[in-house]
């Protein structure tokens, strides 16, 4: 079949048209591509959240994109990045995955890429030899969302439910309940004896008020000692000991020459011939 002038005219204009199409699509994939540089992160923490597409923030301003998020192996995850030239990207940049919002995904919220400076190595970042693209380091994740949250919070229920059903077997269920009961008991003891233990705390308060004339009289009397009896009983001693003192010297005299039982202690006259 033959095509007559007009359609081959269309055809010719569809066919500039995609040219066109795909020449600008290039130009500006490459325009694009010559604004942005890709960079990567490699990090062992989950990336739970984190979409192609997803925002790159330096200092919270959107700089770039994430473009790729693939596993390296059962442990590790690489996010390839693409950030603008006029992102000021050095040695000193870290990258946190941290979550705005209240989910990990949906309108509530979102996961991205958060770019900071945390030293003074403000040099170009390059690529190390024998990968493509340049490593930024990362710091531990941000991404506590409200899902993961909950999630958290329903484990550490889970656990304190399992220690509790551990601690709190059926023997010690049942001692629990006999302490109750005994401390019910003598919650009731205690109420039905209220008036008896009111009238010993009135009775000891009255022993205390008449032993305090006792113990003022004690007093007193301690000092009548210590002042009047004990130093009349000391001059009396003193009286006893000297007088102890003349009998033994009596004693010693009448030991000596028994005559002085009769004559008495003073010599005799001195008789004829004796001298005086």
């Amino acid at each position: 079949m033959k095509l007559d002038v007009d359609n081959k005219a269309r055809l010719a204009f569809a066919a500039a048209l995609v040219l066109l199409g795909a020449a600008a699509g290039m130009g500006w994939y490459f325009f694009s591509g010559s604004r942005h540089t890709t960079y990567q992160i490699v990090t062992r923490d989950p990336v739970s959240g984190l979409i192609v597409d997803a925002p790159v923030e330096y200092h919270g301003v959107d700089v770039g994109t994430v473009k790729r998020v693939e596993l390296i192996d059962s442990r590790s995850v690489r996010i390839l990045m693409s950030i603008e030239h006029s992102a000021p990207v050095t040695a000193a940049t870290i990258a946190t995955i941290t979550t705005r919002g209240l989910a990990a995904r949906g309108f509530t919220g979102y996961v991205y890429v958060a770019l900071e400076d945390a030293g003074t190595d403000y040099r170009s970042l390059v690529a190390r030899p024998g990968e493509q693209y340049a490593v930024i380091p990362t710091t531990p994740p941000q991404s506590v969302s409200l899902d993961v949250a909950i999630s958290k919070m329903n484990d550490n229920v889970q656990f304190i439910t399992e220690r509790v059903h551990d601690v709190l077997d059926d023997k010690t269920v049942g001692s629990l309940k006999q302490s109750v009961q005994s401390l019910q008991r003598i919650t009731k003891t205690l109420a039905d004896n209220n008036a008896k233990l009111n009238a010993l705390i009135v009775n000891g308060e009255r022993a205390s008020q008449q032993l305090q004339p006792l113990l003022e009289s004690s007093n007193n009397t301690v000092k009548a000692l210590q002042t009047q009896i004990l130093p009349q009983a000391h001059k009396t001693f003193a009286s006893l000991d000297n007088l102890s003192n003349q009998l033994t010297g009596f004693a010693a005299k009448v030991n000596k020459d028994p005559s002085v039982i009769v004559r008495g202690a003073a010599p005799p006259p001195a008789g004829p011939g004796e001298g005086q």
